[in-house]
């Protein structure tokens, strides 16, 4: 199955602040918030949405075409993607731009507060899908994950004019798309995901109901944190996926897109919705347990032994077949 991720390319810059962000609002002051938080540490780790996607289907032993935008200063990040797996021939690099950066401060209850800046990624808008498909002999999947607002509408647009199957994941774009885009970016979707907090936002900016949405959509994702995944379609019954007990959380960053990584293999495997479903959570609290977002190992043997610990030996056994992790 071959898989196009678009997305965001970026460098991840991560802070802890020792403290909860909620005990320094006041109520009747949120209009004109100013505040400064004196953290305790600062990582700098490889990041971007469809980057941290990416990687994770590498090391599930997948080889994904990554598609996104970056700067001159990509070099050393893509030789570490191509050394996990990821193809990275479709990657656009900017003449005028630096790769983009994230900076996120996590407090002690595991809230986050971020600020993007775009950089190369404005370019992405640029890139086609059409060489891409044709240079790999066609696409059975492209995941529209968060990106420059219009490389999304365009690689929307461009998925339903060519007739490729895509997957909807606007999630941390939600906040500045309008209803109208939102609308664009969902309908049609063969798979739409987001967490239970973007589920919501999804409904109240485009107006549809979840009803409606189901109507819309092949299979509604949504995650929810130490609650696992519930997985929707049309005049089915929601199937809950409970989560992979995790050794330890160290930071959440990126592991959604690591449950991404995780369900989209499992759905290349030609697996069923639950085992896609178990293999993303399972992915997914490999980050919970590292801080930044490829900082983890996938060992093929530990993989299915927790596996078989959270779903039991009959769902491992028949994961076994396909997990090919990159790392022994």
């Amino acid at each position: 199955m071959r898989i196009a991720v678009t997305g965001s390319i970026a460098t991840d810059h991560l802070m802890t602040f020792p403290g909860r962000f909620g005990d320094q609002l006041i109520a009747d002051q949120l209009h004109r918030i100013s505040l400064s938080f004196l953290v305790d540490d600062l990582q700098i780790r490889r990041g971007g949405c469809a980057a941290n996607i990416a990687f994770g289907m590498g090391c599930l032993g997948l080889r994904p075409v990554l598609v996104g935008a970056v700067g001159a200063d990509f070099a050393d990040y893509r030789s570490w993607l191509e050394r996990h797996g990821v193809d990275c021939d479709s990657v656009h690099v900017s003449e005028l731009h630096h790769t983009a950066r994230f900076l996120c401060t996590t407090d002690d209850d595991h809230n986050q507060i971020a600020s993007f800046y775009t950089g190369a990624m404005a370019e992405a808008r640029l890139i086609e899908l059409g060489p891409i498909s044709q240079r790999l002999g066609g696409l059975d999947l492209v995941l529209i994950s968060p990106n420059d607002p219009e490389a999304m509408l365009r690689h929307t647009a461009e998925a339903r004019q060519r007739a490729i199957p895509f997957a909807a994941d606007p999630s941390q774009q939600l906040a500045r798309m309008p209803g109208e885009e939102i609308r664009e970016l969902v309908d049609g979707a063969a798979y739409l995901f987001g967490n239970d907090y973007e589920k919501g936002m999804i409904e109240q900016k485009t107006g549809w109901t979840d009803e409606e949405i189901l109507g819309r959509v092949g299979v509604r994702v949504t995650t929810l944190g130490p609650k696992g995944v519930v997985i929707d379609r049309k005049d089915e019954p929601p199937l809950h996926v409970p989560p992979a007990p995790e050794l330890g959380k160290a930071d959440p960053t990126g592991v959604g897109d690591a449950f991404r990584s995780g369900f989209l293999a499992a759905l290349a495997w030609g697996l069923s919705l639950e085992r896609c479903g178990q293999v993303g959570n399972l992915t997914a609290t490999h980050v919970l347990e590292r801080v930044g977002g490829q900082e983890y190992e996938l060992g093929q043997k530990i993989f299915l032994e927790r596996f078989a610990d959270a779903y039991g030996t009959d769902a491992a056994a028949e994961v076994a077949g396909f997990v090919k992790c990159h790392h022994a």
